[in-house]
């Protein structure tokens, strides 16, 4: 129900957001959206790289204990 937007829910919702905003301020608002996910996006590799490394010493020295 809930999980696919159609174009004319996305039109809509383009729609409101322009009247809200006005189209001097659509760039800025795109662009912070755009470095919001992007600062999004490394904090969740950082958090998935450090888990994946404390796996790896986890693992390492499991190994080293049963030798």
């Amino acid at each position: 129900m809930f999980g696919k937007i159609g174009v004319g829910e996305l039109l809509l919702i383009l729609g409101i957001v322009l009247i809200v905003f006005g189209p001097a301020k659509l760039p800025a608002l795109a662009k912070s959206i755009g470095q919001a996910f992007n600062e999004f996006r490394k904090g969740a590799k950082g958090i998935a790289k450090e888990f994946d490394e404390d796996l790896k010493e986890e693992t390492s020295e499991t190994k080293a204990e049963d030798k």
